[in-house]
């Protein structure tokens, strides 16, 4: 009795009314799900003339609870909105580039929106345009060892760049370098299958190389290993940094166990056997 008076209830008001009987289905198996139909039609009332996915009152952001009669039962669902579904075509391409431990709206990098009014800028946009235009699954370009100063840009440039490539289903992954090798170190379970992904991965960015606290085992074990696999692999490889490479080199030659000049030659080597070198001194654009 309490279903029927509810339900009978909500048909007083003309829109609950003329919402169930679009649904059709005999009242004694509406009269179930009152409230939910209640809670379909709020959000059915939301989306008319709803402006944008910004705007979306509902429950589920870019969604709308919907009704459907299946037999002798309601079926409620979740479809995305008109504006949610050009967002997901427009975001498909996110799929394609893998983060560890770095902001997600570098997903949202585009060279599109990249500032050229700094000069410095214009020969790794050439570099990118050439990389575009080249670029294929058996190419053996080089990648790009990219330093400079702090918040100039280093890290949302390279990402744009592989934006544009994953909008042509091209995987790529952007490396938190420093916590990459934490990882590796402290996540023994995880670490292989971490390792193997961002050794193989068919683009890579080692993001802020030289940031890290460097030891034997992270340059010889982990970074030469790297860059070995991906050198034999002809797998394009970029690499930001506030070093340049003579710094970098000696960076990686102090470790906790001492000096070694010889491994981090052979380091160094092997960057430039797999990237070519570019400044980017700039003012800090994260002010």
């Amino acid at each position: 009795m309490e279903l029927q008076k509810s339900f009978q209830e909500a048909c007083q008001d003309k829109e609950f009314e003329s919402f169930r009987q679009e649904l059709g289905g005999d009242e004694n198996v509406l009269m179930r799900y009152t409230s939910q139909l209640e809670d379909a039609l709020e959000e059915k009332k939301h989306c008319e003339g709803c402006p944008s996915l910004s705007a979306c009152k509902n429950k589920v952001w870019g969604y709308r609870l919907t009704p459907r009669l299946v037999k002798n039962k309601v079926d409620f669902s979740y479809d995305a909105c008109p504006y949610e579904r050009t967002r997901a075509k427009e975001t498909a391409y996110q799929t394609y580039l893998y983060l560890f431990e770095m902001p997600e709206e570098i997903k949202r990098a585009s060279l599109k929106e990249v500032y050229l009014d700094d000069k410095k800028r214009v020969p790794i946009m050439k570099f990118f345009q050439d990389f575009l235009k080249n670029y294929g699954p058996h190419s053996s370009q080089k990648g790009l060892y990219l330093y400079g100063s702090f918040g100039s840009g280093k890290t949302y440039l390279i990402a744009a760049l592989f934006n544009e490539l994953a909008k042509k289903k091209v995987e790529s992954a952007i490396v938190y370098f420093p916590e990459l090798l934490r990882k590796l170190k402290t996540s023994f379970l995880e670490s292989n299958e971490l390792f193997e992904r961002v050794k193989k991965a068919p683009l890579l960015l080692l993001d802020d190389i030289g940031a890290e606290n460097m030891t034997p085992w992270a340059r010889d074990e982990i970074l030469g290993s790297i860059l070995q696999y991906r050198m034999q692999s002809h797998l394009p490889t970029f690499f930001t940094s506030n070093f340049n490479l003579e710094q970098l080199e000696k960076h990686l030659s102090m470790t906790t166990s001492g000096v070694d000049q010889v491994k981090a030659r052979r380091i160094i080597e092997r960057i430039k056997q797999l990237s070519i070198e570019q400044d980017l001194i700039s003012s800090n654009r994260r002010n």
